[in-house]
Parts: C-alpha cells; sequence; structure tokens
C-alpha cells in the first residue's frame, strides 16, 4: 500500500484554498485505498481546534472535513510545540486530545513515507 505524509503550514482561512485543496486530496486518496499520514505544523493547528469556524465568506468548513477525515480513519497529529505558538488560537486544545504530535514523531513519519507533501 502507498504511504503518503501531507503538511499543512498554513492558517486554514489565509485567503487562499491551499487548506482546502489538501483536504479534497486527502479525502481523494483515501477513496483509492492510500495510507494518509496528515501533520499539521505552525498556523495549520488552528484546523484542529473547535473554535475555529468557518468565515461567514467562505464556503467550506475546514474543521469538519478534517474531522471527517480522521473519523475515516487518517493519521493525524498537531504539533504540540505549534499549540502554544502559533495559530489565532494559541493553547486552546485540539478537538481530539490525542492528535498532540512531536517532531520526533513528524520525523519517523517523514522515513516511513513513500512521499511527502507540504501545503
Amino acid at each position: 500500500m502507498v504511504n503518503i505524509l501531507i503538511i499543512l503550514n498554513h492558517n486554514p482561512y489565509d485567503g487562499s484554498d491551499a487548506t482546502w485543496n489538501a483536504l479534497r486530496l486527502c479525502r481523494t486518496l483515501l477513496e483509492e485505498g492510500v495510507e494518509i499520514r496528515l501533520f499539521l505544523m505552525n498556523d495549520a493547528v488552528d484546523l484542529a481546534r473547535d473554535e475555529t469556524v468557518k468565515p461567514d465568506n467562505y464556503d467550506y468548513d475546514l474543521t469538519a472535513m478534517l474531522k471527517d477525515l480522521y473519523h475515516r480513519g487518517i493519521a493525524l497529529k498537531a504539533c504540540g510545540t505549534c499549540m502554544a505558538r502559533c495559530g489565532v488560537y494559541k493553547n486552546r486544545p485540539w478537538f481530539a486530545e490525542e492528535i498532540g504530535g512531536t517532531m520526533k514523531e513528524l520525523a519517523q513519519w517523514v522515513l516511513l513515507s513513500d512521499k511527502v507533501l507540504t501545503f
């Protein structure tokens, strides 16, 4: 089975479609039977916080998309250091406590992956 790691770095609602496209790619790859690992870093950590709400001018609820992927079985981690340093909602908890991750875990995921993509 192909194993792909996707790393997100940007604020979920930064005015671009980078996060939305990354989540769409995750969903499509998952439907193709690919094993997906998703690691959130920098301001992307807000994606895993319930406080992050879809702006009125945006078409898609990205946190809901992430939760759906998580419940469908993708491996998900969010940088623990970034939790306190990054995003609009610094120090706010993740929607699932177990997704807190470390640089060591990210390094292991990189080594285990057939491909690594960053957004």
